[in-house]
């Protein structure tokens, strides 16, 4: 006779408790910037919407920095550690790759034997960490999940290159999410196009910086090792966000049964200034939809930007709790991952 399985028992539903952010407490206006750069303020303003961002110093680290906004979520969740059954942390910029920042997170939190990893992927890592969250919680694995995205992209900016050196900044988003009685999370538009995987990558793999390796080590003109940074295409990036992702972001819309009429509040990944205004109007999201622009003074942070940006909306009253709000990261892979949730 074959052994059945027992089906699982946790919440048909789930929703965002709480959020938390941490910005580094340095600011660097584009005046900074400039110093290595030919370049304007007013170009970086044209072409991004950029006027500062934040930079990470010494002990603003992954892991404080995740520390700080998890705090918070929690706080906001009204929730204690050790109710946590995982915690997911997306990042590309933790430099260690084993064991996982996740796992020192759910320690030092408090958060018992929690199941702790570490994803990558990029800019739509927050909305990857949302969908496992809610399979998680649907077969009962975790009865509340926190997702984090950090980055210290600054670590990986080559301030040198005129198209990226603006572009980046740190930070760290955090949430809680939980049961819930009716679907606060619809459903995910996630996937990937790997055959315009160079279009947005790392200039140098870390092989290159194997100590006793017989090839040389990547040096530039003076002879000093260069490490590595993000690079990418900027006009074909803008293009494939601009137009693939107003489909996804559509699809994302149509799978929670949502008009965009019926919005309230919209928080694309903050790439670029332009790319989030050419959303808008190809999506036709009416005047009274209120908009994430948080990339003006924080920068592209790449899983960090979605959350963060999140926090500030409800912080400044541009939006407010129960509201729906269509959420969208894209990024490098190029991956991407959009769905509606309610902002709690």
């Amino acid at each position: 006779m074959t052994a059945k399985i027992k089906p699982p028992k946790g919440s048909p539903y789930s929703r965002i408790l709480g959020v938390g952010g941490y910005r580094p407490t340095r600011v660097v206006p584009n005046e900074e910037i400039l110093r290595h750069i030919d370049s304007s303020d007013e170009w970086i303003r044209s072409r991004s919407g950029i006027t500062s961002r934040h930079w990470a110093g010494p002990e603003e680290t992954v892991a404080e920095m995740t520390l700080t906004a998890a705090g918070k979520a929690l706080a906001s969740a009204g929730i204690a550690a050790d109710q946590i059954g995982a915690v997911i942390i997306s990042t590309v910029s933790h430099f260690k790759q084993t064991p996982s920042i996740a796992t020192e997170i759910a320690h030092r939190l408090g958060a018992g034997k929690a199941a702790a990893f570490d994803i990558s992927a990029a800019c739509a890592g927050f909305g990857y960490g949302l969908t496992i969250a809610k399979g998680l919680i649907s077969e009962g694995s975790a009865e509340h999940v926190l997702v984090v995205g950090v980055e210290r992209l600054s670590d990986l900016t080559d301030l040198t290159d005129r198209t990226t050196a603006f572009l980046f900044g740190d930070g760290a988003g955090a949430v809680i999410v939980g049961p819930a009685e009716e679907p606060g999370i619809g459903p995910s538009v996630w996937g990937s196009e790997g055959d315009k995987a160079d279009v947005i990558s790392q200039t140098i793999p870390w092989e290159d910086f194997r100590v006793g390796d017989v090839r040389e080590l990547p040096v530039d003109d003076g002879g000093e090792l260069r490490f590595p940074a993000i690079r990418q295409e900027g006009q074909t990036v803008f293009r494939w966000a601009v137009f693939e992702m107003a489909k996804v972001a559509q699809q994302a819309l149509d799978a929670a049964g949502i008009a965009p009429g019926e919005l309230d509040v919209f928080i694309p990944h903050q790439a670029n200034m332009r790319i989030i205004d050419s959303l808008v109007k190809t999506l036709g999201l009416p005047e009274q939809v209120a908009v994430a622009r948080d990339v003006e003074t924080t920068g592209n942070t790449s899983a960090a930007s979605i959350p963060l940006a999140m926090e500030r909306m409800l912080a400044t009253g541009e939006a407010k709790s129960g509201d729906t709000a269509l959420v969208i990261g894209f990024g490098a892979g190029l991956v991407y991952a959009a769905t509606v949730v309610t902002l709690p």
